[in-house]
């Protein structure tokens, strides 16, 4: 099971990038696949997550401007982020959760750098 990020890049503020996870081994509609971002210096944080439901749930800090969202038949979730702020720069990580049974398990992939700079 790997999920694989791809879509970052450099950008200026204000602009729009489309982040895309392309999840092998497992199916994202049945997942609850979420994105997390690292920021240069500091810790981890959740963003954004989809679940079978089809249930989204937002950070505050992106409320309003990232749209997470998912193509079954492609078996890839998106991440559309608009009026992106240097504080947005960030190494961004896909995370699939998948329940069988009792447990439940993380896969995380290998991360995408989205610089927001003029």
């Amino acid at each position: 099971v790997q999920p694989v990020e791809s879509g970052g890049d450099l950008v200026h503020p204000g602009g729009s990038l489309r982040l895309s996870c392309a999840a092998s081994g497992l199916t994202v509609s049945s997942s609850a696949m979420s994105w997390a971002r690292q920021p240069p210096g500091k810790g981890l944080e959740w963003v954004s997550s989809i679940y079978s439901d089809g249930n989204t749930y937002y950070a505050d800090s992106v409320k309003g401007r990232f749209t997470i969202s998912r193509d079954n038949a492609a078996n890839t979730v998106y991440l559309q982020m608009n009026s992106l702020k240097p504080e947005d720069t960030a190494v961004y990580y896909c995370n699939a959760g998948v329940t069988e049974g009792i447990l439940t398990y993380d896969y995380w992939g290998q991360g995408t750098q989205v610089t927001v700079s003029s």
